[in-house]
Parts: C-alpha cells; sequence; structure tokens
C-alpha cells in the first residue's frame, strides 16, 4: 500500500471537505497574484527531482539494491519486514517478497543478475529470481540478525555478517552451507570479499577487522590495537586489486590495511573525522576514496600520497556514498538530501531533493543513468545521473 493517506485522490492529493460553517472570513483573490501553471519554482521542492518514487513501503527503508544487468531493476526493503523488486519507469510492475518476518536490513543481487538475497533482523535469509519467486530453502543457521550480505564476483556463494558475532557462507544452487567464521566478539558489521574472490575481509563492533580463508575458513590475520581503531568499525570496502581494505570506525578514524600481511599501512596519517564514520568508498581507479561521517564532512582521499583533496561540507550527517564514475561521487544525508560532489574540486554540483527524512542507503544503475536512494521516509527515489559518470 502506498504511504499516502487512504483519502487521498488519484493524483495523491489530499481531499478535504469543509462545511459553510467552517469559513471564518472570504477574501476577493485578484487572478494576477496566483502564479501561473507553468510557474514551478515552489512545486519543483515539494515534488522533488527524482524521475521515479517508489512508495509500496508502509515503513522504514533500510537497504536499496539495484541489479548488476538490469539497468530498470531494483530492490528496496525496511521496517514493515517487506521487500519489493520493482523497476525505474515501470509504476506498474512491483513484486513484494515475502515471507520475512522482521525488518528486511540488506539486500544484494548476484554478479550475473539472476538472484536476489533478502536479509533480516530475524536471522533468516531467502534467495528469489528477478521475477520475485523463492529460490530453495530459507538460508538458516545465523542467531542474530542479518547486518550484511554479500555475493562472490563470479558464483552463487552468499556471504552474511550476524549480529551473533558469526560470518556465514552458502552455495545457493542447493542452500548448502559452506563454511562458519568464527572469531569476532561482537556483531559483525561489515564485510565483503575481495573482487578476486580469494579472501574475505570482515569488520566487527569489536573494533577488529578479520582476513579469512574462504575455504578452510580460518582466520588469516587479525587487524587490532595500535595503531588501529579502538571503537567498532561501521563499514569497510576493499580496492579493486584486492590488495587494500579501507575501514572506518565509531571513534571517526579511517585506516588501510594491508589485506595480505595484515599491517596497517597509514601511519595515521588520515586525519580523524569528529564523529563517527558511516561510508567509506573507493574510487573506480583506486588511487582516491572518499569517506563520510556523522561530522558533517565527506573527505576526499589521495590514497597513494596519503593526503586530503578535498572536503565536501554537509548541513548534516553523511550516511551512504556511491561512485558515480572517475571524478563524481554521490553522498545521502541525514537531512533527506543527496547531493553529487566533483571530487576534483570538493564542489557541490548537483542537491537531489524527494526526501523529507534520513537517506540510508544508495545505489548505482547497471547502465549508471539512475541513482537510487532510501529514505526513513518510507520511500526510494529514482535520480537521473547520466551527466555525472
Amino acid at each position: 500500500m502506498s504511504y499516502r493517506s487512504l483519502h487521498d485522490d488519484e493524483d495523491g492529493n489530499e481531499q478535504v471537505f469543509l462545511d459553510e460553517a467552517d469559513i471564518i472570513d472570504e477574501v476577493d483573490v485578484d487572478n494576477e497574484d496566483l502564479p501561473d501553471a507553468d510557474d514551478d519554482s515552489e512545486l519543483e521542492d515539494e515534488d522533488g527531482d527524482f524521475v521515479h518514487k517508489f512508495t509500496a513501503h508502509t515503513g522504514e527503508l533500510y537497504t536499496i539494491a539495484c541489479s548488476p544487468t538490469d539497468a530498470a531493476l531494483v530492490a528496496t526493503g525496511g521496517g514493515d519486514d517487506r521487500g519489493f523488486l520493482w523497476k525505474i519507469g515501470q509504476g506498474d510492475w512491483a513484486f513484494e517478497l515475502q515471507g520475512h518476518e522482521e525488518s528486511v536490513s540488506s539486500l544484494a543481487f548476484s554478479y550475473d543478475g539472476q538472484r536476489l538475497a533478502s536479509g533480516s533482523l530475524d536471522g533468516i535469509i531467502k534467495v528469489w529470481d528477478v521475477s520475485g519467486n523463492l529460490e530453495g530453502k530459507n538460508l538458516e543457521g545465523p542467531g542474530g540478525g542479518i547486518e550484511w550480505l554479500r555475493w562472490h564476483p563470479r558464483g552463487h556463494i552468499l556471504l552474511a555478517g550476524s549480529e551473533d558475532f558469526t560470518i556465514w557462507m552458502w552455495n545457493t544452487d542447493n542452500s548448502a552451507l559452506l563454511n562458519t567464521f568464527i572469531g569476532h566478539g561482537d556483531s559483525v558489521t561489515c564485510g565483503d570479499f575481495t573482487p578476486d574472490g580469494k579472501i574475505i575481509c570482515t569488520g566487527s563492533n569489536d573494533a577488529t577487522l578479520r582476513v579469512w580463508n574462504p575455504k578452510s575458513g580460518e582466520s588469516t590475520h587479525v587487524v587490532r590495537g595500535h595503531p588501529y581503531h579502538t571503537e567498532g568499525l561501521t563499514c569497510l570496502t576493499i580496492n579493486s586489486t584486492s590488495t587494500l581494505a579501507l575501514s572506518g570506525s565509531k571513534d571517526g578514524s579511517v585506516h588501510i590495511v594491508n589485506i595480505t600481511t595484515g599491517r596497517v599501512v597509514d601511519n595515521n596519517a588520515l586525519a580523524p573525522h569528529s564523529d563517527s564514520i558511516e561510508c567509506v568508498g573507493f574510487a573506480p581507479s583506486d588511487s582516491w576514496a572518499a569517506v563520510g561521517g556523522m561530522d558533517k564532512k565527506l573527505i576526499i582521499w589521495d590514497i597513494e600520497h596519503l593526503i586530503p583533496r578535498g572536503t565536501c561540507e554537509h548541513e548534516d550527517g553523511v550516511t551512504c556514498l556511491a561512485w558515480l564514475g572517475a571524478s563524481y561521487v554521490a553522498t545521502g544525508c541525514v537531512d533527506g538530501k543527496v547531493r553529487i560532489w566533483d571530487s576534483r574540486s570538493g564542489e557541490c554540483v548537483k542537491t537531489l531533493k524527494g526526501h523529507s527524512d534520513a537517506i540510508q542507503s544508495l545505489s548505482v544503475s547497471a547502465n549508471r543513468d539512475y541513482l537510487v536512494s532510501a529514505s526513513l521516509d518510507g520511500t526510494a527515489c529514482a535520480f537521473e545521473v547520466e551527466n555525472f559518470r
């Protein structure tokens, strides 16, 4: 059901009925004072900059994912215990991912775009085809909520991090559990396969990063203590050559770890933020990275030389980011706005409006024409970004 009131008319405008007794005063209006029908200065702010708005959820949205192969296909999940598959520009096409009994906290498409995994705070993971049909049986095992889901870069192997301190890995072709990774001392808040698929890196609220062998389940490196984070990890990203992991923490610090050696290689050169880091992302070239935090800053770093290229000031905390191409990076903010930044100059080149509450997640379409956002206001918006590749 749409988030709109049941009393809205077909155009989504709330209908209000007045009795004569409700009239306090009558005012003559000169027609010249009325805005023209095409005067959209105020209406634009109200309607937003999106080309498509998805409103079928009835609660806060937490996660969004674009198909890597179908430029129109999007998945959303949230606090209404529901997930949906829908298509940009096709308002009449949507399939509900039914059966979760708690918030849908994570969504991820497989590398080939054939499967979608949905994870919930009830610890259950479901795998779907792209028409919204359930594939196989539920993937069970975690004793706590699912924090994140990642697919192997070249297979139907699914990885999940849980609140119960563990990581789980399944073959989704037959729903078989392949391995459980045990060693973290708190919720596993972030993680991924390396792009070459040979190694797993995970970060935890226990302030450690662990490097794992996927086949043996052995933790080959544990990164902890000085000069690493002093509080729980919130996010991590791995460069395209599978050599470096960049992690952010609740303590406001950012660190770079050599995945092969398990050593922190930044020598504390990445100046800390003054509040929790919420998102990190390598640029496509790997030579730059973006870091966003609740201190209202996005900092662009030259990773090769460990120097800041620029600081992008926001009006509120930065919750998520997505590189649109080599030069432009998009941010989602607590103020409900999506902003596009030129990483070379640090300038905000576009502010995209359409949400009334914090942005929780961003994703870029397969053809890179669209950026989609999920918000606590219960809606998802698709914005055109083809000019910012």
